[in-house]
């Protein structure tokens, strides 16, 4: 019997916590989509707005960050294609992996380092990971 109390437990703790985590994770989504929006129209000052303070005083100026993004990362100035994989959480911090497909037809796997402040997503980096494996 106790068993399946602490199981019962265990479940309805499972099921209620879902809601938030899909939640976070449609909130850290929508983050990364509006910038990569913004980035297809040049709206360097809009995307800014999505970089976590640090990252903004890295850069200090959108012109600055712009630039940087269409010379080291031009598959997120351009992208063709965004697929949202894995959510993961490590040593304290967000990690949303994402797929992009860029306007070559070149698959990049990225993975987002997201800050939450004043309730909103912020973009704290982001790593280029090695390339997925092409299919067949």
């Amino acid at each position: 019997m106790l068993r399946f109390i602490l199981g019962l437990v265990l479940v309805v703790g499972l099921w209620s916590a879902a809601p938030v985590a899909q939640a976070q994770n449609a909130d850290i989504e929508a983050t990364i989509s509006a910038q990569l929006e913004a980035f297809k129209v040049d709206d360097f000052d809009q995307a800014f707005t999505y970089a976590s303070p640090t990252i903004q005083g890295l850069f200090r100026t959108p012109e600055n960050f712009g630039n940087m993004v269409r010379g080291g990362y031009p598959m997120v100035w351009r992208p063709s294609e965004v697929t949202y994989l894995e959510l993961k959480e490590t040593a304290g911090f967000l990690f949303q992996r994402v797929m992009i497909t860029d306007a070559e037809g070149a698959v990049h796997l990225l993975e987002y380092q997201m800050v939450q402040m004043d309730g909103t997503w912020k973009i704290n980096g982001v790593r280029l990971l090695a390339n997925p494996p092409a299919t067949a």
